[in-house]
């Protein structure tokens, strides 16, 4: 996996865990369009939207809740 691939992984469980976009981007401390562009480009990736977008956060899909728990093994062996 590359350095792109894993920073896309950790932001997909950052943002899983905090449900919304903006906290995502201040955990990482990235802004909230590069946390939506690093998502939108996996999903594309992927084939599949991870997240339900709405007013007040995102949740996410039974692809987004697979691919999270993918990531946090693939984080967690790639440390």
């Amino acid at each position: 996996i590359n350095i792109v691939e894993l920073w896309q992984l950790r932001t997909l469980v950052a943002t899983a865990e905090l449900l919304n976009f903006t906290k995502a981007s201040e955990t990482l401390n990235l802004t909230q369009s590069a946390i939506s562009h690093q998502i939108k480009a996996l999903e594309e990736e992927l084939g599949t939207p991870l997240f339900i977008r709405a007013s007040r956060g995102v949740r996410l899909t039974d692809a987004g809740r697979l691919a999270y728990q993918h990531a946090k093994k693939i984080i967690a062996e790639s440390e």
